[in-house]
């Protein structure tokens, strides 16, 4: 009698795990959906021609139409605008990574006082929106000479980057064993020998991944862009100048060109985001 019991138990358990899993693959499915549909609708209207852009109904496939991009990419400004963002990017991702990882590092290591309190307040400098700092930035950006320069924006995209890149790292530290470094300070290494030859290759795929990240933000942001340059426009900045009267074909090659590059530095980089994933390498 139990046996006959528990079969319709297990029956109904068996369906709710199927139903449970259908369900996990139709939220995965909508994301992607969510996420790509815009991208791949920006890219079809960017390699279409004016007239097809502004057609009903749309085309699902581009005509492989390069003029819109061809005449962005030649308008005046827009070669300069891009060599800013790369620079800018670059510099950000740079000082993110060179000021967040020996945080993070010292944060999961050492104990002293106020460490949470100071875990505390990286977050919390989050806390304060930009459009608040923007005038006081702005000030103190044209009194130091920093104003309309790839140095001065690079610092406030690092201020944006850099508690993500402290508490991504710190994470990332403490999941390696203390225990590793002590077998390296046992063999004859130093503290720097040890983090150099045991803790750095254990971490680079965590490390890369905050980079992408920090690059990420900078590429994208613009309101600080707009506001504290003006001769040294990023790509964004340039793009919120320029394209707000300008027909719907020139905006969609605008865009392509402001998301394609940074899909292509995610991609060059993916091995690291997926070793640090748990994603086996391709």
């Amino acid at each position: 009698m139990s046996a006959v019991a528990e079969a319709p138990v297990a029956a109904a358990t068996a369906d709710a795990r199927k139903a449970g899993d259908w369900l996990l693959v139709a939220t995965a499915i909508l994301l992607c959906i969510w996420v790509l549909l815009p991208i791949y609708l920006l890219i079809v209207n960017a390699l279409s021609s004016p007239q097809e852009v502004t057609a009903f109904p749309k085309r699902f496939f581009p005509s492989f139409d390069v003029g819109s991009l061809a005449f962005f990419i030649n308008f005046a400004g827009v070669a300069r605008a891009l060599w800013n963002s790369v620079l800018v990017a670059t510099l950000t991702m740079v000082l993110s990574i060179g000021f967040g990882a020996p945080a993070g590092y010292a944060l999961s290591r050492f104990d002293f006082p106020g460490k949470e309190t100071f875990r505390f307040l990286v977050l919390m400098t989050r806390a304060f929106p930009l459009p608040l700092l923007a005038l006081p930035l702005a000030v103190m950006f044209i009194r130091t000479g920093l104003d309309d320069t790839a140095l001065g924006l690079a610092l406030v995209h690092t201020t944006l980057a850099l508690p993500f890149a402290v508490l991504i790292t710190f994470s990332l530290f403490s999941g390696i064993p203390v225990e590793l470094e002590e077998a390296a300070w046992t063999l004859g290494c130093t503290r720097l020998q040890a983090f150099r030859k045991v803790i750095l290759p254990l971490a680079l795929p965590g490390i890369a991944a905050s980079a992408v990240f920090a690059f990420t933000i900078s590429w994208n942001e613009v309101f600080a862009a707009a506001v504290l340059t003006i001769e040294n426009r990023t790509l964004t900045a340039f793009l919120l100048q320029s394209l707000g009267e300008s027909p719907l074909y020139l905006k969609f090659a605008g865009g392509a060109a402001l998301v394609v590059p940074a899909l292509i530095f995610i991609f060059a980089v993916r091995k690291y985001l997926f070793a640090m994933w748990g994603i086996a390498n391709r």
